[in-house]
């Protein structure tokens, strides 16, 4: 029997990693400090509870490997991402449980085809000492959807990766709410990530779909329908793209209070507070109140 995963992170593939994380400070994050991958690629985390945003700059272009018959290279993605879309959510990562397991899933389903990936990195602790953080990854891919990556992460080292401190943020954030995808045509879209995701998208109305996972919703809208949620454009591109991120929120005023005192432009949509793509590095990010 399918297991339904939950949201474990997305990545936000920017020009410049400060500047990512100076944006996220100003909205009252806490962002961890700058790790380096082995592929070309440097990045800094914001965490909350079992889920974390992957702010990834394309650091080493020169040590990226490219894409093999079945293997994915990460690098070559997120570089590839940055120069045809820009800066923006590229890629949605659901918890693994069996990397394995999850691969024959993608396979059977006509989905994967795609080598297991484990890799470790060093990671620092709040306090400044090194750790070593291990992963492995399952990818998935959907051909109509060549801007969006998609992989299950099973944490190897978990103890040293997640920290309380870095997840008290000022903002009042308390934990992730849900993603939202769009596509031209929602319905053409739902096998591939009820496959994914572990369980079926249920239709909301015609052009939304929702699944419900232990970790956060995943929605799936048209472009309208987007718009008219959240007050802005969603990404243009074919298949599925990774438009938005929701958060909950403890206190929705104090939140309000620190997005204006940001000066960054933001909006206010039926209970939301939205942090449009042109202020947040071609992400929206979007605040609600916690459940």
């Amino acid at each position: 029997m399918p297991v339904i995963r939950g949201l474990d992170h997305v990545v936000h593939v920017v020009r410049d990693l400060e500047a990512a994380g100076e944006l996220y400070d100003l909205l009252g994050f806490t962002v961890g400090s700058r790790n380096r991958h082995p592929w070309g690629t440097d990045n800094r985390i914001v965490q909350m509870p079992g889920f974390f945003i992957e702010l990834l700059e394309i650091a080493q272009p020169e040590a990226i490997v490219p894409h093999g018959e079945t293997s994915f290279s990460f690098g070559a993605f997120n570089r590839d991402f940055l120069a045809e879309v820009g800066q923006g959510l590229s890629m949605l990562v659901l918890e693994g449980h069996d990397p394995a397991a999850d691969k024959l899933e993608f396979d059977t389903a006509g989905y994967g085809g795609l080598d297991l990936f484990d890799f470790s990195r060093k990671g620092k602790r709040p306090d400044g000492s090194d750790v070593e953080v291990a992963f492995s990854l399952a990818f998935a891919r959907e051909a109509a959807s060549p801007q969006a990556g998609f992989f299950t992460c099973l944490q190897r080292r978990p103890e040293n990766f997640w920290a309380p401190d870095l997840q008290r943020h000022m903002n009042g954030t308390t934990g992730v709410a849900g993603v939202v995808l769009t596509a031209q045509d929602p319905a053409a879209h739902t096998d591939f990530l009820s496959v994914f995701v572990g369980t079926d998208l249920r239709r909301a109305v015609d052009g939304w779909h929702i699944a419900h996972t232990p970790r956060g919703d995943v929605d799936l809208m048209s472009p309208a329908l987007f718009s008219q949620r959240f007050g802005v454009a969603a990404p243009e591109g074919p298949g599925l793209r990774l438009a938005a991120l929701r958060f909950a929120v403890e206190d929705i005023a104090k939140l309000r209070r620190r997005v204006s005192s940001s000066r960054m432009g933001a909006e206010e949509i039926e209970g939301l507070v939205v942090v449009s793509p042109k202020a947040a590095l071609g992400a929206t990010l979007a605040f609600e109140p916690a459940a």
